[in-house]
């Protein structure tokens, strides 16, 4: 039986994974990605183990639990019905789930029609504003140029008498209002390089983790 180990960083990615979709279909090799249902958010990440076979998982947050019941788990992939999970005299097996179930990225690769947009999300920056949304109860996120600063602000863009809380993080010459849901930032802690276009998609990239995040169609560009 070939084994295989998780580690922390993948166990963590997978986490985060579970947060944008409840399944997963995980492909041969070292890259897993996902999807969000609405097609909203796409996230793929490059991870140290190579997995021997494309597998689907229905509910993921209940396999990575079942993984936690171990200390140090070996993972074995020698059944094309499910994957054993066991230590020293302890086993458990976890079926997969019908592939053709899961809401799956595509195998074409994503990339942003255009890079109108380009700044820093420090990892402090993206904490205070995850923060700050949830302390006021604020819905949307919003990258602003005023043709100086570009700032990301977090408010609730349908109340003129919102709070708000702003952060500036580079500058621009241009002017416009870009409008995320902050449900949809559903990021790994870290900095971040972000690009956003005006054909209302961004990405929000690190060396060790990739998003793509749909924008509000009421944004504005110029």
């Amino acid at each position: 039986m070939e084994l295989m180990k998780l580690s922390d960083s993948t166990l963590n990615i997978l986490e985060n994974f579970s947060t944008i979709n409840q399944s997963i279909l995980i492909k041969e090799g070292s890259k897993i990605k996902t999807i969000s249902v609405m097609r909203n958010i796409l996230a793929e990440a490059n991870v140290p183990e190579e997995f021997p076979k494309d597998f689907a998982i229905y509910d993921l947050k209940q396999f990575l639990n079942g993984v936690k019941l171990h200390r140090n788990p070996d993972l074995g992939f020698d059944n094309d019905s499910f994957v054993t999970i066991s230590e020293g005299k302890l086993k458990a097996k976890y079926f997969f789930a019908d592939p053709s179930v899961i809401v799956a990225p595509p195998d074409k690769e994503l990339s942003l029609p255009s890079k109108d947009v380009c700044f820093q999300l420090e990892s402090q920056q993206l904490n205070s504003l995850l923060k700050a949304s949830a302390v006021y109860g604020l819905p949307d996120l919003s990258a602003i140029g005023d043709g100086e600063n570009i700032s990301l602000v977090v408010r609730d863009k349908a109340n003129d008498t919102s709070n708000e809380y702003s952060i500036v993080v580079g500058e621009t010459d241009a002017t416009f209002e870009f409008n995320f849901k902050m449900e949809n930032i559903k990021i790994l802690p870290g900095s971040y390089n972000v690009v956003i276009s005006e054909k209302l998609l961004s990405q929000f990239f690190n060396d060790s983790i990739n998003y793509y995040i749909a924008l509000e169609p009421d944004s504005t560009f110029g």
